[in-house]
């Protein structure tokens, strides 16, 4: 009992130093668009939004989950899935370690079921601290198996993103996980089960070439990156200056690709109501 007590008191911690890692030490918090000074306080009271240009600070899965989900629903699926070394990258396992070390995670991915305003769902995150949120074969076996948790169960699915793509460190490995995950996902979808797809900064490469694009119902964070290739490597492909804001979540929105550009604050009140109609509406 006192060993199941300990686990559970080394992940609350965990939990508390993944949160914290976005509060910045100081009394004031700086905002890398905006350049200017917030209180901490406000960073934190506005979801770490900057209270001045509305910038959205990257955030920890845990911390996610935490403001996502209703308080004391949560509980993690498939924790231990860590990343291994398939090809013996040179460098690779230590890099993983560091990654460890840093963020407190075994990987970028973090799934949990859960219910906000009472309905159950089950919710994952990719956390850009862990290698960018890049997919790796750990990342798309926990995105698979919430998919098929959420379809043995007849859960709707909701997916935050966030990542750089697939990791190169695994090779076709890593690609091979884009089939994985959509294919989890189409089992998904014919069962009548929603998905939902939050896409926030960045979200490219493999992971919006596969998952990422698949929602019934697809939302993004305000001046997210969604793209396939970033901005640069297209404006050095095609040898032409992009439009304003190109690949931002407003430009995607205004171009089909993204169904609402939501805020912070306004996210979990979104999700319930999304969730909400299709409760009323009923698998089909």
């Amino acid at each position: 009992m006192s060993t199941i007590f300990a686990k559970r008191r080394a992940r609350l911690l965990a939990m508390k130093s993944l949160r914290e890692h976005y509060a910045p030490s100081g009394s004031t918090v700086t905002c890398p668009r905006c350049g200017r000074d917030s209180s901490r306080r406000a960073a934190t009271e506005s979801l770490y939004v900057c209270p001045l240009c509305g910038y959205h600070f990257p955030i920890g899965a845990y911390y996610r989950l935490s403001i996502t989900l209703d308080h004391g629903s949560f509980r993690e699926l498939f924790p231990k899935i860590p990343a291994r070394d398939p090809l013996a990258f040179p460098g690779y396992r230590e890099k993983l370690e560091a990654a460890r070390r840093k963020t407190g995670l075994d990987e970028a991915a973090v799934v949990a079921a859960g219910t906000i305003d009472g309905r159950r769902c089950v919710a994952g995150v990719l956390d850009s601290r862990f290698f960018l949120g890049s997919m790796g074969t750990a990342v798309g076996e926990k995105v698979t198996l919430a998919a098929e948790y959420a379809r043995r169960n007849r859960l709707p699915l909701i997916l935050f993103s966030a990542s750089g793509g697939a990791r190169m460190q695994e090779g076709i490995l890593s690609l091979m996980q884009m089939a994985k995950t959509s294919a989890a996902l189409g089992r998904l979808d014919r069962r009548g089960l929603l998905y939902i797809s939050v896409l926030t900064d960045p979200t490219t490469g493999g992971v919006t070439a596969s998952f990422a694009s698949l929602g019934d119902v697809i939302l993004a964070e305000p001046g997210a990156l969604i793209g396939f290739a970033g901005p640069r490597v297209i404006r050095q492909t095609i040898g032409e200056t992009l439009p304003e804001g190109f690949q931002r979540a407003e430009f995607q929105m205004e171009h089909g690709f993204v169904d609402q550009v939501v805020p912070r604050n306004r996210m979990r009140e979104t999700l319930s109501r999304l969730l909400r109609l299709h409760e009323k509406g009923g698998p089909a």
